[in-house]
């Protein structure tokens, strides 16, 4: 699947848009950790949850739960949330 990764962790990807696998999001996670080491805990916090400053996408669709199915063939957004006031 394709994975865009958001401008805050682009010094651990060097591109934009990276290629993992697995059949759930933490298991693309673990894939990104693999082939970029230290990606996966600016991702997810100690209790295993999506960070409170990014959201994830899939196939236009807001997920947070990591146990969320992939299909090869869709692409994960992972975008940094903006906040402000």
């Amino acid at each position: 699947m394709r994975v865009l990764i958001p401008s805050a962790l682009l010094s651990y990807t060097g591109v934009p848009w990276v290629d993992a696998a697995g059949d759930t999001v933490a298991m693309v996670f673990d894939d990104l950790d693999r082939r970029f080491p230290g990606i996966r805990f600016r991702m997810v916090d100690e209790r295993g949850r999506v960070r409170r400053h990014l959201r994830l996408f899939l196939a236009g669709e807001a997920l947070s739960d990591l146990a969320t199915p992939v299909a090869a063939d869709s692409e994960l957004l992972i975008v940094q949330a903006l906040s402000g006031g």
